[in-house]
């Protein structure tokens, strides 16, 4: 079985993001990035998969500027056995983004798809869903926990009243959750090896898919500050702040 992964170049989740001083968006400059969360997870899945023997190999997918081979070749040290990207200037979108995932997907023909559940850049939590629609493929999103056996994936997904548990026949797509695994830690010496790796690079225009964006950021504003917040003495004096002053009670 062929695995399929997506990856996205994101901010460090460690870094506080600033705002351009024109409000047109997120300022990039000198700043840390760092593979998505979620997708580090998706990936950790695949090799944990594959070290299983239910997989043969791993392809990592990325959509981006030639930056994104940094998190092709992390991806790649963590296990995965080769990469692609589409290579890209294009502010990608949510649906782009499933329609380039399409077209490879066409090429490769792999029996499972993974990714993140949302990229922290812009939380969209859109394209898994919109990839799986244009596939017409079976979908699991938010998986808290993968089985494969006999064709089928059993999937444990995380939902507002406990887990629900869903079986799809293959091929499908499934988004991953943050508590499905941790992922490994990258040693020098696989870092080394990645960089022997097959990456191949493409472009949307040879894959025939148009990536023009369909939404326009008109202003990014920074989140009014909150006010800090101040100490009671007792209960006594936090009833009298909630009706004199918050006037909530």
């Amino acid at each position: 079985m062929k695995i399929l992964v997506a990856v996205k170049r994101v901010i460090d989740y460690n870094v506080k993001p600033r705002v351009k001083a024109d409000g047109s968006g997120i300022d990039l400059a000198n700043v840390k990035m760092a593979m998505n969360p979620f997708d580090e997870i998706a990936v950790e899945e695949a090799v944990r998969l594959k070290e299983a023997g239910v997989a043969t190999e791993v392809v990592v997918l990325s959509a981006g500027t030639s930056q994104s081979q940094e998190v092709l070749r992390t991806a790649l040290a963590m296990g995965a056995d080769r990469a692609i990207l589409v290579e890209t200037a294009v502010d990608l979108q949510p649906l782009a983004v499933a329609k380039l995932m399409a077209a490879i997907i066409g090429r490769e023909a792999p029996q499972l798809v993974l990714l993140g559940k949302q990229a922290i850049d812009n939380d969209a939590g859109q394209t898994g869903q919109k990839l799986a629609g244009l596939l017409g493929w079976p979908q699991a999103t938010f998986a808290f926990k993968m089985e494969v056996a006999g064709g089928v994936l059993t999937v444990t997904r995380e939902i507002d009243g406990g887990l629900e548990h869903v079986a799809l026949d293959l091929p499908a797509v499934v988004t991953t959750d943050l508590r499905l695994n941790s992922p490994r830690y990258v040693t020098l010496p696989n870092i080394m090896k990645a960089k022997k790796k097959p990456l191949d690079t493409l472009t949307p225009e040879t894959l025939g898919v148009d990536v023009t964006p369909r939404l326009t950021v008109l202003e990014v504003i920074e989140p009014p500050e909150r006010k800090s917040g101040m100490m009671v003495p007792d209960v006594e004096a936090l009833l009298e702040k909630l009706r004199n002053e918050a006037k909530v009670i």
